[in-house]
Parts: structure tokens; sequence; C-alpha cells
């Protein structure tokens, strides 16, 4: 057999990727990435020595989509719409939610279970994972475990274990990842960025991130409900469920409304977080806090997340930047409407207040950003530009996966980083408490209760070395 085409439970037995990160950088993309004191590398390196196949940038990439329903088939559309690369196979736990892309797609080959798909890995070269936020890890490292390029949704993973052990493998694996940050991807955005870096507003003082979400999105605030009605025949209840603790099965959850639970989601601040503070983390190369303050929060409830909060992030000096605040508000709470003149505010966005003016991203995706006083940027032009651009979002992972620059939204210096940041606030709210936070340890030195939700507890049948 050859090197690169074992069966994945064969491979999974032989290999382990312990859940640290080494100092994470790439080198193909022309970009300054953000660089986290991060723990030793893995223990256990690709031992099996799996090596992706070479792909010529001629050649059209063969492409796995686990979760082909809802998200997934918009990726699946783009895909076919930018890339023109093969859809080779299907899989997806809802049957009525797959219709769509088994029908347009009839020639892939069809799954209900992600890992029977892994097992005819020979077929592709790579996985794009848009399934619920807590299977995010566990399908994406098994496939970067074969030797898959992957593309995953938004954010990276449900811990902070996981997240750093994607990112570890993709690096121990010399993979091409991508998370689904779309607006990272526009060109407006990397202007954007570049405008950030070249010291337009001065040096950072604080920083103020908000999201309409949950609110009538999805829902938090709740707790687990009583009614236990049979699952529909269209859903595979045990395989939605995978990893996550089994639970009777409630229409409250899925599809879509899983977001808010804590058993499979990271609530608004996991899902939105990652988008609006992208243009934030990728213009001043923030680093990563080391605490969490809970400002003021609706009532919190074990199940899920608050229906709304108020948080400060607190970040040390690092880098080129002096200490600051990040300030994070969901549920429909904005910062004051001061910071920008008192104009409107959108339901997203992200407002950066510099030593020499305030930059404010309008909306998630950091494509619109207007600066602050008007009259002082009134005649400002776009720098020189030092950033790649991208065809679109999902052909610079396409690219990327031939031999291509790695994406700006890749795994390790953004990606895991990114969702690291957003998982410490869900620490907070998890635990009711502020904490401190020990990057190298990858834990808290004054809450306990907070580390126990660092890593999780994958349930029997479904568990993976190295991950839970």
């Amino acid at each position: 057999m050859d090197r690169g085409q074992q069966t994945r439970r064969a491979f999974l037995a032989s290999v382990t990727t312990t859940a640290v990160l080494t100092s994470c950088t790439t080198t193909k993309q022309d970009v300054q990435p953000t660089t986290v004191d991060c723990p030793p590398p893995p223990a256990k390196p690709n031992t099996a020595k799996v090596v992706p196949r070479k792909i010529s940038p001629n050649e059209l990439l063969n492409i796995a989509v686990v979760g082909c329903g809802g998200r997934g088939f918009d990726n699946i559309r783009e895909l076919r719409d930018t890339t023109k690369d093969n859809i080779v196979a299907l899989c997806d736990v809802d049957t009525n939610r797959a219709k769509q892309a088994l029908t347009e797609f009839s020639s892939a080959k069809q799954y209900s279970d992600w890992r029977k798909l892994l097992d005819d890995s020979t077929s592709f070269d790579a996985v794009l994972v848009a399934t619920p936020d807590h299977m995010h890890a566990p399908v994406s490292v098994s496939a970067m475990r074969l030797g898959k390029h992957v593309y995953c949704e938004k954010p990276l993973a449900r811990t902070i274990h996981e997240a750093r052990v994607m990112a570890s493998t993709a690096k121990e694996y010399g993979l091409a990842t991508q998370m689904g940050t779309q607006g990272v991807g526009m060109n407006e955005t990397r202007t954007n960025v570049e405008l950030l870096r070249s010291g337009i507003i001065g040096a950072i003082q604080e920083v103020h991130v908000w999201t309409d979400r949950a609110k009538n999105w999805w829902p938090q605030g709740v707790e687990r409900p009583k009614e236990t009605p049979p699952a529909p025949e269209n859903i595979n209840w045990d395989l939605w469920l995978g990893v996550a603790p089994l639970r009777p099965y409630n229409p409250i959850y899925a599809p879509f409304k899983w977001r808010g639970w804590k058993d499979f989601g990271s609530g608004a601040i996991g899902d939105m977080g990652i988008h609006n503070a992208a243009i934030a983390f990728l213009g001043y190369q923030l680093g990563m806090p080391d605490g969490v303050k809970i400002v003021a929060t609706s009532p919190l409830c074990s199940e899920t997340f608050p229906a709304w909060a108020e948080l400060q992030l607190n970040f040390p000096a690092q880098g080129n930047n002096p200490a600051f605040v990040l300030h994070w508000y969901d549920g429909g709470h904005k910062p004051p409407v001061s910071l920008i003149d008192n104009e409107p505010m959108d339901a997203n966005g992200c407002i950066i207040v510099g030593t020499g003016g305030t930059a404010y991203s309008i909306d998630w995706a950091g494509n619109r950003m207007q600066l602050y006083p008007k009259e002082k940027f009134k005649d400002i032009k776009a720098p020189a530009q030092t950033l790649l651009r991208a065809k679109s979002h999902h052909a610079e992972w396409t690219e990327a996966c031939k031999g291509g620059p790695a994406p700006m939204a890749n795994f390790i210096d953004f990606a895991a980083p990114m969702t690291e940041i957003m998982q410490l606030g869900n620490l907070a709210l998890r635990t009711g408490k502020d904490l401190k936070w020990d990057t190298k340890t990858a834990t808290s030195p004054d809450c306990t209760e907070a580390n126990a939700f660092v890593k999780p507890n994958y349930r029997d049948g479904w568990k993976i070395e190295g991950l839970g």
C-alpha cells in the first residue's frame, strides 16, 4: 500500500498529534503573521510519513464535503463557481438538508457517516468541513492525518485544545488549510489591513467588537427541554451527536439552532467574534489575551451560553502593541456611539481606537471601514500593497492545495489563535468567573474550573487519540 493511501482506521491507530502548537508562521504568503508564544512541538511527529499528494496547478482538485447541507452547500456552490474543481464525495447526517447538494452533484459519492467517507480517502485530495462546531476538530484532524488538505468553517473548534491540535497537525503534515472567514479573503479587507498596519490611526488603545447574535438567530439563555420526541427519519441522530454526550433529540438543537448549546456550539462570540474581530487581529497582529473579565450578562445557564453578555479581554503589551482591552458585546448590546461621532452603528462591527484616530469596520467582513475624525482622513489614499490578493476566498485555498501561497485564514497563523481568543471569552461565560490565562500552558492559574473546559471529553466509541 502506498504510504499516502492508508485507510483511516489503520492510520489513526498508528499515530497521534498532541495538543500543542509550535511557534506558528507560514512562509509562502507575503504577510507578517501573528506569532504566538506557544508550547513545544508535538511529542509524536508524523511517524507514518504520510504526505499529501502533489497536485499540479493545472490539475483539478478532488474535494470531499462533510456537512453538505446548509452552509456546506453554500461552500460547494462557491467552489463550483470560482474554482471549477471536482466535488467527488458528499456526506451529511440529514438527508433533507443534503438533498439540494446531492441532486446538483449527483455524480459525487454519497455518505451519511464521515468515518466511512475517510475510509475511501484515496478518491480525494481535500476535505471541506461544514458541520456543527463540535465535529470540526474530529473530522478535520482525522482527514489531515490522512494527508488531506482541509477547509473548515468557523470557529475552527469548540475548544482551545482542539484548535491547537488542528493547527499543529496542519503544520506537521504540511497541509493547505483555511477557516471559513470569507471577509479575510476580500481584497477590500486586505487593503484595510494594510491601512491599519501603515499606522494610519497610531498605536492601538482599545478595541470594541459586537454582534446582534444570538437574539432572534438561535436560542441562548435556556435550559435543556423536557420534551424528547423521536428524531425524524431524515436525521441520523447518533451521527449528528458524534463526539458529544448522548442526549435525546429535540428540534431546538437541529438544524442550525445548535450554536448556543455548549455541547455543540460556541455561542455568539465563537460564531461572530471570529468574523468581526478579524480586522483588528490582522491589522494589529494582536497576540493573545492574558485574562478575561465579565462586565455583565443575562442569567447564566448550565446548557447554553447567556442571551447576552459584555466581556473584557485583556491583552498585555506584545510585539509593537501596548497593553489594551478588547471589549465584547453580544445579544444586541453595542459600544457607545460617541466612539463614531454619534453616527448610526451597524448590528455587527469592530471599532479600533488608536492614538491618532479611530477605525470603524462596518458589519462583519472588514471590507468597509470608516476613519474618524472624518475631516482628518477625508483625503486618505490606500497604502502600498504588501499583501497578496485572492481571486476568491475559496480559490485561495484550492490554489494553496496545488502548491500556491498559504491562505491568510490558514489554521496556524490565523484560525487557531483567533478561535482561542474567542473561546477564552467562553471560558469565563462557562464558569461565571473572571480569569487569568497562561498561553504557554493553556491553563488558567486562578480559575481551576475553567481548565476543565479547555479540552473536550468525547463520548465512548468516538474518542480520537490526541483530541478527546
